[in-house]
């Protein structure tokens, strides 16, 4: 099996993964679906015409759910009618019913690999992928709280005046209007933000408010979110493809809570390695518990 890749979706958020992933070389093929055939053509023919212009060749396929037989992973990237929401779960009984339909053609071609979902209500997408698919829980995970771990970052690294890259730490939960900052985990090499003591102090909520309305400011803007997404699915599709087993906070099962959250996990090879705990303070545990019921409520109302 090569490196073959489909995407579900050629809107914005579709279009952008597939962008990211041939202007960096990291597949050799790209199948491209989407129920709107002029679109997915025309963005299949745009991704072709940089084939001069890019370090590595791609070849890129249009609609053909046949070829996902060989691909080792489909990303998920289908988006709801209506972009300008609050909650990304009022799109959830749109896009869980899209889901419904695509899902059948895709196990119908013979496609045995990861799947990995961003299309929103992202958690709650995971979870209905991977009953519909029925496959293991572990090679079906959604993007989770990677966009929203990185936005941390650059708010985090914006406000102290250093490089996003040199933030570690995570947002957890959903991802949705019931995530958190686990300011337990936030670093700036080595020393807890939360802990500093320089003249820079930081307002902890006010900076989980930015984090929060990051991409409801860009929404508002310029309609659409995509850069961000596309540039995490990418890194999480070479991460599958390369094996690399590499640590992001993405929306995977979690057993005892009985629904995809967002946590960190070592995503590898065969999707999900597996989740790592967390030493959460009491807050950030009554946190992920209350995020979880929110994820819980939302799939068992479908």
């Amino acid at each position: 099996m090569g490196r073959t890749v489909g995407i579900i979706g050629a809107g914005h958020v579709g279009a952008d993964t597939a962008f990211s992933l041939v202007t960096q070389g990291l597949c050799d093929e790209i199948v491209l679906i989407d129920n709107n055939e002029a679109k997915a053509r025309s963005q299949g023919l745009e991704l072709r015409d940089m084939a001069s212009l890019v370090p590595s060749r791609v070849n890129i396929l249009v609609n053909d759910y046949a070829a996902l037989r060989r691909a080792r992973i489909v990303v998920m990237a289908i988006g709801p009618t209506t972009l300008l929401r609050e909650d990304r779960m009022e799109e959830l009984l749109e896009t869980s019913a899209t889901v419904k339909q695509v899902v059948p053609l895709i196990m119908a071609s013979g496609f045995n690999g990861v799947i990995i979902s961003i299309t929103n209500p992202c958690d709650v997408i995971a979870a209905v992928i991977q009953r519909e698919s029925g496959l293991p829980a572990s090679r079906v995970f959604g993007t989770g709280t990677s966009l929203d771990t990185a936005r941390m970052k650059r708010v985090v690294g914006e406000f102290f005046g250093v490089d996003p890259k040199s933030v570690s730490g995570y947002v957890m939960g959903e991802h949705g209007e019931s995530q958190f900052v686990a300011w337990s985990t936030v670093r700036i090499g080595g020393r807890l933000v939360s802990e500093w003591d320089g003249d820079k102090q930081p307002d902890l909520p006010a900076m989980k408010d930015q984090v929060r309305a990051g991409g409801w400011d860009i929404l508002l803007g310029k309609g659409w979110t995509s850069f961000g997404i596309g540039t995490a699915t990418a890194r999480l599709v070479d991460a599958v493809l390369s094996g690399a087993d590499t640590v992001f906070p993405v929306s995977a099962w979690d057993e005892r809570e009985g629904v995809y959250i967002g946590q960190p996990a070592i995503v590898g090879v065969g999707g999900i390695g597996r989740a790592l705990p967390v030493a959460l303070t009491q807050d950030e545990q009554r946190a992920y518990a209350a995020s979880a019921r929110v994820i819980g409520r939302a799939f068992a109302a479908l």
